[in-house]
């Protein structure tokens, strides 16, 4: 029964994560309306390093969560699944692990920051409790802001999400 088991990241597991998250990220070609750009490049491992909390699926992970605090509230700033573990319901359960850990860590709501139109993305978050942020402020203004700048709105359209825990 379940696949791999969720824990907390150990200081070893950094240094596989950008190349999950690189390799998550090729789920989205073809899924987005525009190729002209690229994705920003995956977290370095000192960022990773210096996150709130992460969490993986496996041992050597398949999936991570990064969790970061935004307006003093956790967010989900990454979920990467590895395409060969994807659709078997790691996310999903990775989504569930950061929400129970951020209750047992007094917070209140998640939020993040995804792409509207995609199957796993918006309406993946929507299913596990999340509903869009009609006009995001303070820091989670400022994420998107960021996003902006990044590039990631010449993709396809984002929207900032929240679910209160």
């Amino acid at each position: 029964m379940g696949g791999p088991s969720i824990r907390t990241a150990r200081p070893g597991d950094l240094s596989a994560l950008p190349a999950l998250e690189a390799a998550s990220d090729t789920l989205l070609d073809g899924m987005l309306p525009t190729g002209l750009r690229e994705l920003p490049p995956p977290a370095t491992v000192p960022e990773l390093a210096a996150s709130r909390h992460i969490l993986v699926a496996g041992d050597p992970p398949a999936g991570f969560a990064r969790l970061e605090e935004v307006d003093g509230q956790v967010h989900l700033e990454q979920l990467s699944v590895h395409p060969d573990a994807a659709g078997a319901g790691l996310g999903r359960a990775l989504v569930e692990a950061a929400l129970d850990w951020a209750r047992e860590h007094g917070y209140t709501s998640m939020t993040l920051c995804t792409f509207a139109d995609v199957p796993f993305n918006a309406p993946f978050y929507a299913s596990c409790g999340f509903e869009v942020v009609q006009d995001p402020d303070g820091e989670l203004a400022a994420v998107r802001q960021h996003e902006i700048r990044l590039g990631l709105d010449s993709l396809g359209k984002r929207v900032a999400m929240r679910a209160r825990l």
